[in-house]
Formats: structure tokens, C-alpha cells, sequence
């Protein structure tokens, strides 16, 4: 008689074959075929988490934050925020899985957050964890990744085949999205701009290297040069140092942003300089990757033409082979603050669909196999399980009048 390994060894050659073939269309269009169902991304960020139920067309049905765990907590901490965010929403919508957007390193299958700078995940299985305790498809990704996906998907993006996202808040995130499908890398990690050199020997950065282009295009860079500044007590800050009383720790980047639109002198030469820089790296980018798009969205840029503008003008004077090329658009993201939460929440819908494929797949293979009279159908394994119930039932019924002591009458107790 056949066995179910017969059966894989004999089959399993050409269904292999199969899915290689078509595993890379069936990707590309992915999004396309994913269920039109409610999922919950969820941004995890330095300051934050904001977790949102987002449907088929990245509509924001609600949302919800509360402040991110300090990171000398454990990790357990940050996943019981996680679950108890997810399980207030899950309270008034019908959520079909949970799509995670970490600031961090996640690995290549997305399931482990290697290294999170403001948390303390190190090497943290927070797929599993989260999945053991949400009873529901669970996906993890980089915060760039996700937001990137958002773009293409809803954003500044659409209709792009080869698009590169830049994240500017404290530091450079970002992410490449090429075919439909965001590329990790051979271990994951892949969109690490902000840790470019372009500086031998300049600014320390908190990797522990110098120079790195962070340092020169960020809201860290762009705080920094205005408390240097203020510090120094130079005169082209004194609109600055005025608006927050002489005290130099409360220069903040939204606060530079608005002086630099109220005109101030100062604050828009240092939007400039952060946007000179942000061209240099875009247009080193351009020469390693070719996009069609960049992508610029975080925090800082909704300084807008006044960080985007320098930018495109040194991209235009640093591009390799200038006036020779196409030059890629620069676009600022259209879909703000909730673009990781939004990205995150379209590619669980992602994991749900394969998810319910597998389901459905695992049963019609059970059906085959009962059919070929490898194993038991379903039906015939709940006869079973019920005929020997019912045995075991008789058998007690069985033992209980052999002990049952001689003088007393049948509905009778000791």
C-alpha cells in the first residue's frame, strides 16, 4: 500500500519546479489579490507607538498611540503594549492579522528584530511571541520598509517600478522597492543610507563611525546647528534664542521649521545646508541604484520647498553624468506621519491571504490523502472518535456494575 511519503517523493520534483517558476509573479502582483479585509499596522518608533485598523485602500478606519516604552525595559514591556493596543481595536473591528513597522534591524524573514536602537530588543522573535499571544497572522518589517510600501501603494509613489524612500527625522532611514517588491538584502538590513560615509574623519555618529551622512541631513544635524549657534550666542540667532527664553535645549526642529517659513534668516540657511547634503547622498544613490523616484518623507520634511528645493538643485549638480541621463523625481511623501502604520497594516493584509491559502490548501491536501486511502477522511475520523466515546463511556458503565455492592438496588448510592 502507497504511504504519504510515497506520495510526496514522487511529487514533490515538479510541484517544486512549479512554485519556482511562478513564485516571482505571484509576488508582483501580490497586493492585488490580498483579501479585502481589515488589518492593524502598528509604527513603533522612539517616542511612540501608533497602531491603527487600516482597510484594502489604506483608509485609516481608527487609530490609536501611546507613548514607546523606555528602552532599559525588558522586551516583554513593549510586547504587552503591542497586544494591548492591538486588542482595544480588535474590540470594535474585525481584525485578520497585525503588521509590525520597527525602528530597527529586522531579519531577512521577518520575524526576529535583530537590533532596535531605542528599544531593547536584541535578536528579539517578536513575530512569534506576538503570534502565540494575538491568535492571528503577524508580520514584522522596518519602519522604512513599511512606510515605502505605503507610498507605492497610496502615496507619492504610485505607478513607480523603481522607487527609493528616504525617512529624515532623528536620523536617515530608508528603503528600495523595485517589481512591486521591497528588497532586505541578503540578511535584511538593506536601506541603511543614513550610515553612509560621505565625510572621512566628520561627526561622530552614534554606530560608532564618522562622517556618516546622518550627521549632515537630519533633524539631529539640523537641531545641532542651531544650539551651536544659540550656544555661541551669535547674532544671527537671536530670533531664536528670543523664542525660547535663552534656553538652548528647547530648539527643536519643528520650531526651526517655523521660523524658517516666519522668514528668519538663520533657520532657512540651515534648511539649506540640511537640503544641499540630502541632494549630495540622493544623487550617490542614484549612481549605485538608477530609481525612476525618490521618495523624501519623516519628520523634517514637512519643512518642504525649503529642505526639497535645495535638494533638488544638488542632486542636479552631483548627479554622475549630469545633462547625459534621466534624472529621477523627487517627490515629498503624501502620506505623513501614518505611512509606516498604513505600509505595515497593507502588507499583513499580505500574510492573511497566504495564511488563508495555506488553510485552505492543508485541507483540500487532507481530503486528497483520505481519498487515496492514506489517512482517514474527517468524517470518518469523527465516527471514530465518537464510536470509541461512546466505547469508553460503555466500558465505565460497565465497571461501575461490577463494583457496584450487591445489596444495593440500582438508583441507589453509597
Amino acid at each position: 500500500m502507497s504511504t504519504y511519503r510515497d506520495f510526496t517523493l514522487t511529487h514533490r520534483g515538479s510541484a517544486r519546479g512549479t512554485v519556482l517558476r511562478t513564485i516571482g509573479t505571484r509576488e508582483r502582483r501580490s497586493h492585488l489579490t490580498a483579501p479585502r479585509v481589515p488589518t492593524v499596522g502598528i509604527d513603533i518608533g522612539g517616542t511612540k507607538v501608533m497602531a491603527g485598523v487600516v482597510d484594502a485602500d489604506g483608509v485609516i478606519l481608527e487609530k490609536i498611540r501611546t507613548e514607546t516604552p523606555d528602552k532599559s525595559k525588558s522586551p516583554k514591556v513593549v510586547e504587552d503594549t503591542i497586544v494591548e493596543l492591538v486588542l482595544d481595536l480588535s474590540d470594535r473591528h474585525d481584525v485578520h492579522a497585525v503588521g509590525i513597522g520597527a525602528a530597527g534591524w529586522v531579519d531577512a524573514d521577518r520575524s526576529r528584530v535583530l537590533f532596535a536602537p531605542h528599544l531593547a530588543w536584541r535578536d528579539e522573535p517578536l513575530r512569534d511571541a506576538l503570534q502565540s499571544r494575538l491568535a492571528v497572522p503577524v508580520m514584522v518589517d522596518n519602519d522604512a520598509n513599511t512606510a515605502a510600501w505605503a507610498e507605492w501603494r497610496f502615496g507619492a509613489g504610485r505607478g513607480e517600478d523603481h522607487l527609493v524612500m528616504i525617512t529624515l527625522g532623528t536620523g536617515i532611514g530608508g528603503a528600495i522597492l523595485e517589481g512591486g517588491q521591497v528588497k532586505r538584502g541578503r540578511f535584511g538590513v538593506a536601506g541603511e543610507f543614513g550610515h553612509m560615509q560621505v565625510v572621512p574623519g566628520g561627526h561622530r555618529c552614534p554606530c560608532g563611525n564618522r562622517g556618516c551622512w546622518e550627521q549632515y541631513s537630519s533633524g539631529n544635524a539640523l537641531v545641532r546647528e542651531a544650539r551651536e549657534l544659540a550656544a555661541a550666542d551669535s547674532p544671527v540667532a537671536h530670533e531664536i534664542i528670543a523664542r525660547v527664553g535663552g534656553n538652548v535645549s528647547e530648539i527643536t526642529g519643528p520650531l526651526i521649521t517655523e521660523l524658517a517659513r516666519e522668514g528668519d534668516a538663520m533657520c532657512v540657511e540651515l534648511l539649506d545646508d540640511i537640503g544641499q547634503w540630502l541632494g549630495v547622498g540622493i544623487a550617490n544613490l542614484a549612481a549605485a541604484l538608477d530609481p525612476s523616484c525618490f521618495v523624501i518623507g519623516g519628520g523634517v520634511s514637512a519643512a518642504d520647498d525649503l529642505l526639497i528645493g535645495p535638494a533638488r538643485d544638488a542632486f542636479r549638480r552631483h548627479l554622475t553624468g549630469r545633462g547625459y541621463r534621466p534624472e529621477a523625481r523627487i517627490a515629498k511623501a503624501q502620506l505623513g506621519p501614518e505611512a509606516g502604520m498604513v505600509g505595515a497594516a497593507d502588507l499583513a493584509r499580505l500574510v492573511a491571504r497566504r495564511f488563508r491559502r495555506a488553510t485552505r490548501r492543508r485541507v483540500e491536501r487532507y481530503e486528497r490523502y483520505a481519498q487515496w486511502g492514506l489517512i482517514d477522511s474527517p468524517a470518518a475520523a469523527g465516527r471514530k472518535a465518537a464510536d470509541l466515546k461512546a466505547a469508553e463511556l460503555k466500558a465505565g458503565e460497565a465497571e461501575a456494575a461490577d463494583t457496584k455492592p450487591a445489596d444495593l438496588k440500582d438508583g441507589e448510592t453509597q
